[in-house]
């Protein structure tokens, strides 16, 4: 197992904030360039950013940014944050369990740091998407996790084939094994097991990942950030002027529902973050705006 340097975090932390600057600036351009069809009178969204903080004055918070009730984006959020401090005993007994964790507790001290991104669209015709990477140190292991999603309200086959595309071209061009397994672990990792279905089409996950070489990780973690927008971006702009009915509206609800359900029961960043004391505002940003429940 190698552990990252000080110098390793740093350089991770500014690239995940390099990110989320490249990825607010996409948005906003897509913002402005809906000047025909729906909503295209009403004001181009704007990000709003305000300062995350952990409770109690544990160590470390972030920046949430939020663009709410735009022409493409009912709701967009892109956090970053880079936290440290002690694990909870829940954490820690967690942790304990694996065998390349062996003496954290003699020791439950951490750091980590991320973006993560969840939009949910004001036309059913365009999908949901979540994408995040983090890093997360311990002194005995640390490792790079991370990976997107696409959560059409209404598939199109063509749509799912070229997100898909894009990311196995991305991991290609570090392991041909890489796709595969990802591609596997999304799938089973976004199932909403309560329901026996996948929240989406799903994408590529990953975690745990410390192949011996932090710089091959870190820039296939890279790889998978800037895919994000390759992949995203097109298909809002195939869909951007179409119209939707009410009927498409409601099926678009229903399924929102489905992905908050999976958020609060299944998801690994959800549990993390509100177990690790960061503020709960940023930590259920990923919430959609509006859901329905049949």
């Amino acid at each position: 197992m190698v552990l990252a340097t000080d110098a390793q975090k740093k350089l991770a932390e500014n690239w995940f904030k390099d990110l989320r600057n490249q990825i607010c600036i996409a948005f906003e351009d897509l913002e402005n360039s809906q000047i025909s069809g729906p909503n295209s009178n009403a004001a181009p969204g704007r990000f709003e950013t305000s300062e995350t903080k952990r409770d109690g004055g544990l160590g470390g918070g972030g920046l949430m940014s939020v663009l709410r009730g735009g022409r493409i984006f009912e709701k967009v959020g892109v956090n970053i944050s880079t936290v440290h401090g002690t694990l909870n005993p829940m954490m820690q007994k967690s942790m304990a369990s694996r065998k390349d964790m062996v003496g954290i507790e003699e020791n439950p001290i951490f750091w980590a740091s991320g973006i993560s991104l969840v939009a949910h669209m004001n036309s059913p015709k365009m999908p949901a998407v979540h994408m995040n990477t983090r890093m997360f140190w311990t002194p005995v292991a640390s490792w790079f996790g991370g990976g997107t999603d696409l959560n059409p309200m209404i598939e199109v086959s063509e749509e799912t084939a070229f997100f898909h595309d894009i990311l196995k071209a991305g991991c290609d061009k570090h392991d041909l094994r890489y796709y595969p397994k990802f591609k596997k672990w999304a799938d089973e990792y976004f199932m909403i097991k309560h329901w026996g279905e996948t929240r989406g089409v799903g994408g590529v996950f990953f975690d745990d990942l410390n192949s011996g070489s932090w710089i091959n990780d870190f820039n296939f973690t890279k790889e998978i950030g800037n895919a994000f927008l390759e992949a995203f971006i097109p298909l809002c702009e195939k869909n951007q002027n179409k119209e939707w009915t009410d009927a498409e509206r409601e099926v678009q609800l229903i399924k929102r529902g489905r992905y908050a359900e999976f958020n609060l029961v299944y998801d690994r960043g959800t549990h993390f973050g509100l177990q690790s004391g960061h503020d709960p505002s940023a930590v259920l940003m990923s919430l959609p705006p509006i859901a329905k429940w049949p």
